[in-house]
């Protein structure tokens, strides 16, 4: 993509994104709103980049640009030329992560980002830490420092609002009123992305669960097989809390399904590009997503380092809240870690035959530690591999009875 289409498609989404923060704010609390323009204010370095040029409202807060989901699935930062490794995770739904932890039977739990470092330890809730990172990350929003982000959000227009909910103006004349004000910008970001219009529980699953509504055959049939011989909720809990809690469609663990590498991931060719004069990715094409592992091997805990090894090639298992919501049906949506699979069809396929001999599906990226408990040769018929995406097809939030 050239400079001046850059420059235009970032035109065009920051009008997209202010049309969106200014609407829709009846039902928030002064917090959630708060975190409402932080999500979608532009605050990096350069340009306008906001929370929401990766994390759209119309594809379920992931990214929303049909052609990077084509393709590397990987979106820009605020300086174009510079990728990350991986493609935007949902941000609904996030705020009911736990902080992470170790469990002897299913190991990680909890935790934000595909791999886990926005643990929660630091704020408690692991969407506030993760809210935190990517303003500070130099291949995302690239500001230099938290004083520079708070600078920005000073001179916004809605100052009133937060001195509304933090009973003070925004203060940056020492580093532990910075250290203060930066935590209160994760804490309201996760405040909304909890809040009835980020993570409303309106799909029709949802109201078929209150008796509102019946699924159709196929998607009664989809359930009965996502619930038994699909083992998908093995991981992606499908049944109401003790309480009646709505199923968040995860664990919240970690899991390595074979999945194979992308091949137009643009982190490949980000040994060519530099920050500080060294290479964002030095590894260039030969680099493998280690996923958690990649985590606890810069842990100062040395009980999380030595789990390292076993934890190759792991990523958090996702929401499959919203997993098929779209602005319509032909706008192409990227599936797993990396965005190599481009539709349901395929990743209910790759989860069914992964392990089928003559397949044709592409190695692991990481062969060490793949499950094999809960995919890779399910037998499912393509007719079974249909009633679940029909399934899956019932949990995006909108729904009108």
């Amino acid at each position: 993509m050239n400079n001046r289409r850059v420059k235009a498609t970032w035109a065009i989404t920051v009008l997209v994104l202010v049309a969106a923060a200014t609407a829709r704010t009846d039902g928030l609390t002064d917090m959630e709103l708060l975190g409402k323009f932080l999500f979608y204010q532009g605050i990096s370095t350069p340009g306008s980049m906001a929370c929401a040029v990766c994390h759209g409202p119309s594809v379920g807060f992931t990214g929303p640009d049909a052609e990077i989901n084509k393709h590397g699935s990987v979106y820009r930062g605020a300086v174009p030329e510079r990728f990350g490794n991986r493609k935007p995770p949902s941000s609904a739904y996030a705020t009911f992560s736990p902080v992470l932890h170790y469990d002897p039977k299913k190991g990680f739990v909890g935790g934000n980002f595909w791999d886990g470092r926005a643990t929660g330890q630091h704020l408690g809730n692991p969407a506030a830490d993760q809210a935190q990172g990517p303003f500070l990350n130099p291949v995302e929003q690239n500001n230099p420092d938290e004083k520079a982000v708070l600078e920005k959000i000073k001179a916004s227009s809605y100052g009133p609002l937060w001195q509304k909910v933090w009973g003070e103006p925004l203060n940056l004349d020492t580093q532990p009123a910075i250290d203060l004000n930066y935590d209160r910008v994760g804490r309201a970001i996760a405040a909304y992305e909890a809040s009835s219009e980020m993570s409303p529980f309106s799909s029709k699953y949802d109201y078929y669960l209150r008796g509102l509504v019946q699924l159709s055959p196929q998607e009664q049939q989809g359930l009965a097989l996502f619930n038994g011989k699909g083992r998908c909720a093995s991981c992606h809990t499908s049944a109401p809390g003790p309480e009646g809690e709505p199923p968040l469609f995860t664990d919240f663990t970690y899991a390595n399904l074979g999945i194979p590498k992308n091949p137009e991931n643009p982190y490949y060719r980000m040994d060519r590009v530099n920050i500080n004069g060294k290479p964002i990715n030095p590894e260039g094409a030969h680099w493998v997503d280690l996923g958690l592992a990649d985590f606890l091997r810069t842990c100062d805990d040395p009980a999380r380092r030595d789990k390292a090894q076993e934890s190759r090639g792991k990523h958090k298992v996702p929401t499959l809240r919203n997993v098929d919501k779209r602005p319509s049906p032909d706008f192409p949506k990227a599936y797993m870690h990396n965005g190599v699979f481009k539709s349901l069809e395929e990743v209910v396929h790759f989860y069914n035959t992964r392990d089928v001999p003559g397949a044709g599906w592409p190695a692991p990226e990481m062969p060490q530690n793949v499950n094999t408990a809960e995919a890779g040769n399910l037998q499912l018929t393509s007719q079974e591999e249909g009633a679940i995406i029909a399934f899956l097809k019932t949990l995006s939030d909108g729904y009108t009875p």
